[in-house]
């Protein structure tokens, strides 16, 4: 890569959708699985489909509490003309025509009875029941497989387990799955200006390569966290080198196009940029490449700007080398207290914290649609990617697309809750 990139800048930047598939396209999943315990597996990735061993209930159960029976031994049953049935101790096995037993809400149905009579509608006489109503065959009644059916395809390969889905797979038997391994990513962080505490005048407290590792961590990776790495190109060509041995190598600081940003020229000397400079605010220097087969990200030293790439990019990159995908983000709807500037042809990523709205003329949120939220969205702070408390402060942002210019006041918008969810 020439150094006349110092000069020219960023005349071309790419856009966000073309530069995230341009990094995906050059990065594959990396195939290792392991089994680990049902208890375990909460967040990860299946590397097989699970099947249903067995079905659940494995057995007609009862409904509800009662009398099981066979229906046709109440037929015509009602207040004033009751069936009258012998009780028969479930125990002693299938029931027998004119015969009825006690069952209770879960219970397997005995032999030979295909409905239940709810308690309420019958009286126990000593040895005799008398059902004062009609049941058919399979009322009250939980069938064999109802919950899940024998075989039933439960899960695909590359869907990430939750603790419900945990419970689901226990129910039918499993104790253990395959998943995928945990994507390894190495992080990172460079610069000489850069110190873990108590900075002199020039020097800056290292943060992005810790929020990025956590944020790995979050998404279902393991983080490197490497110790910082000064503006060296052979300092940086073997920190690089060193873990291309993870899924993913990412680097923070050092990106742009100024005489201390080497990492773009690092890279391609190593390997290969596939971009370099995205239309995106804040951060666009960001640079994505390839080493060896390894996808390279490196970020922008300013910690929004770092954040925002962090989340466009490196998450779905991770979530492919682990061997599923980025799901979207939840979103809130609320309205804009004020204006929100945004560059045409850069998508924008605006911080706002969201407060419930005040109308004493409302009567809760009854009469609400996504055409009048009952949340407000205020922007932390209009600019500045290295204002970090504008973004650790928010709950969320709004995405200004590429054909806008900007947000007026009053416009509803969605908020995207991008820490909410892994």
């Amino acid at each position: 890569m020439s150094h006349d990139r110092h000069e020219a800048g960023f005349k071309r930047r790419t856009r966000v959708a073309e530069a995230r598939t341009t990094l995906l396209d050059a990065a594959e999943a990396h195939g290792r699985t392991e089994t680990v315990r049902l208890a375990d597996a909460d967040g990860r990735v299946l590397a097989e489909p699970i099947d249903a061993p067995a079905p659940v209930p494995g057995y007609d159960r009862a409904a509800m509490d009662g009398y099981a029976v066979r229906a046709e031994d109440t037929f015509g049953a009602s207040d004033r003309s009751p069936a009258v049935l012998r009780e028969r101790d479930r125990e002693d096995g299938a029931i027998s025509p004119g015969e009825a037993a006690r069952v209770h809400t879960g219970s397997a149905l005995p032999e030979g009875a295909d409905a239940v009579v709810m308690i309420e509608h019958v009286e126990s006489i000593g040895d005799e029941v008398e059902t004062f109503d009609a049941v058919a065959a399979g009322e009250n009644v939980g069938a064999a497989g109802e919950d899940v059916a024998d075989g039933q395809r439960l899960y695909e390969a590359g869907e990430t387990l939750r603790p419900s889905d945990l419970g689901l797979c226990k129910s039918v038997g499993l104790d253990e799955v395959v998943v995928h391994e945990r994507p390894t990513v190495a992080v990172i962080p460079t610069g000489e200006e850069l110190v873990q505490s108590d900075p002199e005048p020039g020097e800056v407290i290292e943060t992005n390569g810790l929020t990025v590792s956590r944020l790995v961590e979050r998404w279902g990776g393991e983080a490197r966290y490497r110790e910082v790495v000064t503006d060296d190109e052979d300092a940086l060509a073997a920190a690089i080198e060193r873990d291309l041995d993870a899924d993913v190598v990412v680097t923070t600081g050092g990106s742009s196009v100024g005489e201390r940003d080497l990492l773009p020229e690092v890279v391609d000397d190593l390997g290969e940029v596939l971009v370099h400079g995205v239309a995106l605010k804040p951060g666009h220097p960001v640079c994505l490449g390839r080493v060896d087969g390894t996808p390279v990200v490196s970020l922008p030293g300013y910690p929004v700007a770092c954040i925002v790439n962090a989340v466009q990019f490196l998450r779905p990159v991770q979530k492919r080398v682990g061997g599923t995908t980025a799901d979207p983000f939840p979103t809130r709807g609320a309205r804009l207290d004020r204006k929100v500037a945004s560059e045409p042809g850069t998508r924008t990523f605006a911080r706002v914290k969201l407060s419930d709205e005040v109308d004493s003329d409302r009567n809760g949120d009854a009469d609400r649609d996504a055409d009048d939220p009952a949340f407000v969205a205020t922007p932390t702070r209009a600019s500045g990617s290295g204002v970090l408390s504008s973004v650790a402060l928010a709950d969320g942002w709004v995405v200004v697309p590429e054909p806008r210019e900007g947000l007026d006041a009053g416009d509803v918008v969605d908020v995207e809750l991008w820490e909410v969810t892994e």
